[in-house]
């Protein structure tokens, strides 16, 4: 049990040890591949921790974003804050798995050169888990693990836009402080995202993120409606127009994050 491996190397032996790091990398590891959630007493009985203790730790790995709580299920589950520690992650994902399919039709639309990617938030940052990118030459060449701004990139303004209005104050009061110089191009951005959420159910970015590049993004609602993943759909600006992404693949990327989403509790527009 880890409690028992941790009392045995923790002490006189190796004062430089952090018993409270290795407890916190236990309940990590406590998932298994293919496992999406674990409750505190599944938690606690495969690592051996006291209950107390589980409940420190879920709560800090949670505020971190590295747990995902659910009040609903009362259950945890990996964050995409862990892909910063590996790709091990995606196993605890399982959403992503099912997003592949989709991916790969949406880039065998009428435009060769587009890129469709699948990501959650972590922190100010969304965080891409599954890519694929059409055979052309010239396309976008983000991977698993690139991380997109919260409120320039596509996937992150619709992540924006449909987080509940309290968090949504948070992360623009986060961004601001961070960068109080980018103000007014926060508030643009998260003005924008409104606006496109309202009128197309997806969201843009025409060279919001980089001038070079241009998106669109729609929500994927998780089956108990407390986490909102991204479908990101993009390319070069001089291959890829605004009027083809909102026009063509506009209601291709609505319909591939509604079979996404199918079942899950969707908050009103």
């Amino acid at each position: 049990m880890a409690e028992e491996h941790l009392n045995e190397i923790d002490g006189d032996e190796d004062r430089k040890f952090v018993s409270a790091l290795a407890r916190g990398l236990d309940i990590l590891r406590a998932f298994r591949p293919h496992e999406t959630t674990l409750t505190n007493l599944e938690i606690a009985t495969r690592t051996g921790l006291p209950k107390p203790t589980i409940s420190r730790l879920t709560y800090t790995l949670c505020k971190l974003e590295y747990l995902v709580y659910s009040e609903r299920t009362g259950t945890y589950r990996l964050g995409s804050g862990v892909l910063a520690l590996g790709f091990g992650v995606l196993s605890g994902i399982e959403v992503s798995d099912r997003a592949t399919d989709e991916l790969i039709e949406l880039c065998s639309g009428p435009n060769p050169h587009l890129t469709a990617s699948f990501g959650e938030r972590f922190r100010m940052s969304v965080i891409y888990t599954a890519v694929r990118r059409s055979q052309q030459a010239v396309s976008l060449s983000n991977n698993i693990g690139a991380r997109l701004p919260l409120f320039h990139s596509a996937i992150g303004r619709v992540v924006l836009a449909t987080m509940p209005e309290d968090e949504r104050q948070v992360m623009l009061n986060t961004a601001i402080n961070e960068r109080p110089d980018d103000e007014g191009r926060i508030r643009d951005g998260l003005k924008q995202a409104l606006e496109d959420y309202e009128r197309y159910g997806f969201c843009t970015s025409f060279g919001g993120w980089l001038p070079e590049v241009n998106g669109v993004a729609a929500p994927v609602f998780s089956l108990n409606g407390d986490r909102t993943f991204g479908v990101n759909l993009g390319g070069p600006s001089f291959l890829v127009s605004p009027s083809e992404l909102i026009d063509v693949y506009g209601p291709r990327i609505l319909a591939a994050t509604e079979r996404l989403s199918y079942g899950a509790a969707q908050p009103q527009r």
